[in-house]
């Protein structure tokens, strides 16, 4: 307590000390900041059996003599706290909020956890956009009813079943990092269920072999080079966009003839191993006329810095040129032109999935149909062949 002299009033329990005042001016000078007093009251009181001696507050605060007496009574019959009471118990929440993992806290942590995580830019982009809502909740707080909702409102907006499966996979991704990690419960099943929608994303786009011919002669005379090289390479190869874009000129074995594909960081392999697909003469010859700067990366970004990160535009006015459908998609459809002309001229899917660097032979099933044309045109001309043998020898 201060050594200031202590002023007892006429109400019990209630006194005063006179202190500087903090109201002060800018241009007072320090004598008249020490002339400044206010009176700063003091509440005295008992609770369980221990003398309790608080500062109820200042005159420039808004505190009277009244208003100290008021407080002394409610603190006399437990409708308030004393200060060091609230103190303790204002820590205790502090500290009760900085041991909860909510939604936010664990999404912190598995973006720490994983400082490689493939498409991080796109997963920030749908938590922010998406699932800020539930940024201060645990997941032991959320239910079904709020997965629905969100899942109803996003595609009521028009958004589409794969984009909203997507929203709802990071979250559930969130909390099974966190579930891993030991740092929450999951949620009870019978509180939170996720319903994902149905989604029929097997699209496979193939271009005819006139709609190929225009995009060559459309790429030959595109303005931005480096955009019509990397969609020509994505053509030649079937490469992802991710890979395209994150190619690295250490990352081609001229000598052996074959483009690595490293499986860990975030240039790797979408398999998560290392890979390698054929050098081809084409793709040789593509890549040998690339002007190679200072920069690792085969197509570097503006002004050599990093990577690529986009060529929307520039694919866009490439398709227009060649006369391409607007939902044809560049490189992913470039990639399903490359599988789709490969098993259609008698490549088997075995080679195909290795071609297109796919885990499982399931995704390379949607070329299936095509393998058995392939077979179907290679009988025709076996019996066509045996036909004309046939009656040469006649």
């Amino acid at each position: 307590m201060s050594t200031f002299k202590r002023n007892n009033t006429d109400r019990p329990g209630v006194f005063f000390i006179k202190g500087t005042s903090r109201l002060k001016r800018k241009s007072d000078s320090p004598e008249e900041v020490a002339k400044t007093t206010e009176k700063i009251f003091y509440i005295m009181y008992y609770l369980d059996g221990k003398k309790i001696e608080e500062k109820a507050g200042r005159e420039s605060e808004g505190m009277t003599l009244a208003k100290a007496a008021k407080l002394r009574d409610q603190r006399i019959h437990g409708v308030t706290l004393p200060n060091r009471e609230r103190r303790k118990l204002r820590k205790e929440q502090e500290e009760s909020v900085a041991n909860t993992w909510t939604i936010n806290r664990l999404w912190a942590a598995y973006k720490e956890n994983r400082p490689t995580l493939k498409g991080i830019v796109t997963d920030e982009n749908r938590f922010k956009n998406y699932l800020e809502p539930f940024a201060g909740l645990t997941p032991s707080e959320l239910t079904t009813g709020d997965i629905d909702r969100l899942r109803l409102k996003l595609l009521q907006a028009g958004k589409a079943a794969q984009t909203v499966k997507n929203i709802l996979e990071l979250l559930r991704r969130i909390i099974n990092f966190g579930v891993k990690k030991g740092l929450c419960p999951w949620p009870d099943p019978s509180r939170l269920h996720f319903e994902m929608p149905r989604v029929n994303n097997v699209k496979t786009e193939m271009l005819t072999q006139e709609q190929r011919q225009r995009l060559l002669e459309a790429l030959g005379n595109a303005r931005n080079r480096k955009a019509a090289s990397l969609m020509l390479l994505a053509y030649y190869t079937g490469m992802r966009r991710g890979e395209l874009f994150r190619l690295k000129w250490e990352n081609i074995d001229w000598e052996n003839g074959f483009i690595h594909l490293v499986g860990e960081g975030q240039q790797g392999a979408k398999s998560g191993k290392d890979e390698r697909i054929p050098l081809s003469g084409l793709v040789r010859e593509l890549l040998a006329n690339q002007e190679q700067g200072d920069s690792p990366y085969v197509f570097s970004g503006k002004g050599g810095k990093g990577h690529l990160t986009d060529i929307t535009k520039q694919a866009n006015r490439i398709k227009e040129e060649a006369g391409l459908a607007k939902d044809f998609r560049a490189l992913h459809g470039l990639r399903h032109t490359f599988a789709s002309v490969a098993v259609s001229n008698g490549v088997p899917l075995s080679i195909v999935q290795k071609l297109l660097t796919h885990k499982s032979p399931q995704l390379t099933q949607r070329y299936a149909h095509l393998e058995d044309d392939a077979l179907k045109q290679a009988a025709n001309s076996v019996g066509a062949w045996l036909e004309a043998n046939g009656k040469a020898e006649k």
